[in-house]
């Protein structure tokens, strides 16, 4: 009972976003009282994320190489680049063109490998892609996004970032690991209590910019709402193209589609808040929820076409 409840928590990820998101408008001062926790909560959602990997989902990244280069090749190019131009096209003030490109340059986002599932795609490649952007991003994300917001009037601190992303990502996310292998059948038990863990701080993360925010979110949300979708789009219809390019099965196109038009947008956000204007958080407290709602509505078309041509 608990655990389809857990599952249900954790499918409906959009929804708790937007309701907690509404709260945190309406009530900002518990979010805002919270607001020193953020850095350990993000910490809390990576070592969520630890505890259900597994040493399979590390050993086929050996066996396939070529296909995992490629996936994340495509997200640490596709996504900081579209993000650039878009911030270039719309004009967005530096503040929140920073925020942008801050998104853009983040790893895949493990929901992408729910909706993986969901889409009928190779959840496994799915995995492989998340695993291998997130531990290559506390360099590349804080690189990417020092080069391709340079010429903004706001200043990018790429050792602090860097140094934030080894203790915030990498660290708990092998500490969850390494607690899963060494009390493994303990953590089986409780493993759908991990995911909701993770889900549960993202939605305070992105409640929490929203809250900070609440005075200058009128002014702003339409713009970076249009900008969001235009990178999500356009992350969603590159990485299928990847695929098609590159001549993979359709799986292996679903999860690029997947896998790169997703963010860890989380992760955007907490950086922003630490270390920029909090204004520059809102494009990816956003995201998190224009790309899990894209996400979700392509899954379930593809997974009810996968079920049509199953019954003919």
């Amino acid at each position: 009972m608990l655990g389809k409840l857990l599952s249900f928590y954790t499918r409906f990820f959009a929804l708790w976003v937007v309701v907690l998101g509404v709260v945190a408008y309406l009530w900002p001062e518990p979010f805002v009282l919270l607001g020193g926790c953020n850095k350990g909560f993000f910490a809390l959602t990576m070592f969520g994320i630890g505890a259900v990997l597994r040493v399979e989902d590390f050993r086929r990244i050996t066996e396939r190489p070529v296909i995992v280069l490629i996936g994340s090749a495509a997200q640490f190019t596709i996504m900081p680049l579209g993000a650039f131009l878009v911030t270039r096209w719309l004009g967005l003030p530096d503040v929140l063109a920073v925020g942008l490109i801050l998104a853009g340059s983040a790893p895949g986002a493990m929901a992408s490998n729910v909706m993986s599932y969901i889409a009928k795609a190779d959840t496994a490649y799915s995995v492989s892609l998340t695993t291998v952007s997130t531990l290559l991003c506390p360099l590349l994300t804080p690189g990417l996004t020092f080069l391709l917001a340079k010429g903004t009037r706001l200043d990018i601190p790429f050792w602090d970032m860097m140094l934030d992303v080894m203790i915030m990502v990498v660290i708990p996310l092998f500490v969850g690991f390494g607690v899963r292998h060494a009390l493994r059948e303990k953590i089986e038990k409780i493993q759908p209590v991990f995911p909701a863990i993770s889900v549960t701080f993202i939605i305070f993360i992105c409640s929490l910019v929203i809250a900070l925010n609440r005075d200058r979110l009128c002014e702003v949300t339409g713009l970076v709402l249009v900008a969001v979708l235009i990178l999500n789009v356009y992350g969603l219809a590159a990485g299928y193209g990847v695929g098609s390019l590159f001549r993979m099965n359709r799986a292996r196109r679903r999860t690029l589609t997947i896998e790169i038009g997703m963010q860890n947008a989380g992760l955007g956000a907490t950086l922003a808040l630490a270390h920029l204007d909090r204004q520059a958080a809102i494009p990816a407290a956003i995201f998190v929820f224009v790309c899990i709602l894209t996400a979700s509505a392509l899954a379930a078309i593809w997974q009810k076409g996968q079920s049509e041509l199953s019954e003919e």
